[in-house]
């Protein structure tokens, strides 16, 4: 019964009560005998609810998910770790938060200097006057989990992933670095892995911030309508990776 109240209530949020807005109009255009516009309609309301669906969210970023698995050694001299997101808001010792991807990033990177205790490039610049110099708001939390000042390299430039690699790439140099272990979310490596190659650096994926399991369930609330956040976020995924591919060619 719970599961069943569930279902039926996500049809009275966005997005499942545009479905039914959509199917509503279909059904008062059929009624009305205007077979076209019925159809159109009904074809909206099913393609809107298809694409809402957790199960086929999961369906399309699981692939890129699991393009690469963590390995269980680290095999690196440093860790280097991409932002992901940050917002100007208060928190302890400071001002700027990370956003979600990002605290998962900054939990793994901190869990494995504990296990290594190699030292971290944190990668990330201030993308909008709102969000706060991302390598500068992961230094100060690196800090207060008691990972050494010194142990802490930033890049404070970057602005998305290509200026990633581009800005890592110069401090790999200057340091000396040879084997970077390289961590974001599971969904960004494998377009983050190819900016870093074209910068002809060879990184050790360790990704993290999974969104769906190894072997993701298939059961009755998978199919509510729910949002179109993983679609959005792997269209995003694959449309940069292709844009890097004609980049390397041309």
């Amino acid at each position: 019964m719970l599961y069943l109240i569930k279902f039926l209530y996500s049809f009275f949020l966005p997005p499942g009560i545009f479905v039914l807005i959509l199917l509503g109009l279909s059904i008062w255009f059929y009624r009305k005998k205007n077979r076209t516009a019925s159809s159109a309609f009904f074809v909206c309301s099913l393609l809107f609810y298809i694409f809402s669906t957790p199960w086929l969210g999961e369906k399309i970023i699981h692939q890129l998910e699991y393009k690469y698995t963590q390995p269980k050694q680290v095999n690196g001299d440093v860790l280097v770790m991409l932002g992901g997101g940050a917002v100007l808001a208060p928190d302890i010792g400071g001002s700027g938060i990370l956003t979600d991807s990002a605290t998962n990033r900054l939990i793994t990177t901190a869990r494995l200097y504990k296990k290594t205790h190699l030292p971290i490039i944190v990668s990330g610049g201030e993308v909008y006057p709102d969000n706060g110099n991302e390598g500068e708001i992961t230094k100060r939390q690196l800090l207060d989990l008691g990972v050494p000042a010194d142990k802490i390299i930033i890049d404070n430039k970057s602005l998305n992933t290509e200026q990633n690699a581009f800005y890592t790439k110069k401090l790999l140099d200057q340091h000396q670095f040879k084997r970077p272990v390289l961590i974001t979310s599971a969904f960004h490596m494998k377009r983050a892995v190819l900016c870093f190659t074209q910068e002809d650096v060879e990184v050790q994926p360790f990704p993290c911030d999974y969104r769906t399991s190894a072997k993701p369930p298939v059961y009755a609330n998978k199919f509510t309508p729910g949002n179109f956040e993983d679609i959005s976020l792997a269209a995003k995924e694959y449309l940069g990776a292709f844009v890097l591919k004609v980049k390397g060619i041309l």
